[in-house]
């Protein structure tokens, strides 16, 4: 137990340093903020389109209380919609990471590259057919979007237990959430090691699951304010792939002498 608050700590740290690592390449790093950027537009006026007919929608799903009393019901509605707004928050983050990541492949992989480039041993070049690497790639997306949208009703439903659905749920989205993200940051860069499946991701992510966490968590809370994302996506990539090499032992410490 003594080592998860210093696993927890250096998951965090990984943010800062994969700051440290893009800040010097700026155009690398303003060019990784353009597909957030779109996405963030897109995905804030579906959000703002749910937030404000929301009150039209809750009454629809709260029929079972249509003899409640007047203030139960008032309470109800409340937490329905929080409920509501709190799933489209977990699935549009979970789904902005992977329209972003699809958008920005190119780029992205040239962040990670850029990384593995800076620190000692940077994995060989493994060339692969372009159009199997694309349809792994929409394979793996797809499953993964199932899965946050399966998480999310799950957790839309939680929320209507009183108590729990304000505290314990909103813990567990994060958790979810950042569990997901971190599939999707570690991708480029356990790709370039021969890891090519979801499975494959996983298993080296257990091994270090609070140092994941503790990356990946704070990365989804930040990912969840909108346009916030512009800013911190080229950081995470870039901390992904600091991520992926701890997670197969390799080296981070950037050289000494290197600028």
């Amino acid at each position: 137990m003594a080592r998860a608050p210093a696993e927890l700590a250096a998951g965090v740290g990984l943010l800062g340093r994969g700051l440290g690592l893009i800040a010097r390449r700026p155009r690398l790093f303003a060019l990784g903020a353009l597909p957030p950027l779109v996405t963030s537009i897109l995905f804030t006026l579906v959000l703002v389109v749910l937030a404000t007919h929301v009150d039209t929608w809750v009454p629809g799903l709260t029929g079972f209380a249509a003899g409640w009393s007047p203030s139960l019901r008032a309470l109800v509605d409340v937490l329905v919609a929080v409920a509501l707004v709190a799933a489209a928050v977990l699935l549009m983050v979970i789904g902005f990471t992977t329209v972003t990541l699809t958008v920005g492949a190119p780029l992205y992989d040239l962040i990670s590259e850029f990384v593995d480039a800076e620190l000692p041993d940077p994995p060989p070049e493994a060339p692969e057919r372009l159009l199997r690497s694309v349809g792994r790639a929409v394979r793996q997306s797809l499953a993964l979007i199932a899965v946050s949208a399966l998480a999310a009703v799950l957790l839309f439903a939680a929320g209507f237990l009183p108590v729990v659905g304000q505290t314990v749920v909103p813990v567990v989205s994060a958790l979810v959430g950042g569990w997901l993200l971190g599939i999707e940051l570690v991708g480029s860069a356990l790709e370039r090691r021969g890891v090519r499946t979801l499975r494959g991701r996983r298993e080296l992510m257990r091994q270090r699951r609070l140092r994941v966490l503790g990356l990946c968590v704070p990365t989804f809370l930040l990912l969840s304010v909108p346009f916030l994302g512009v800013v911190v996506f080229p950081v995470a990539t870039a901390a992904g792939t600091l991520l992926a090499r701890q997670l197969r032992d390799e080296s981070t410490a950037v050289p000494a002498g290197r600028p």
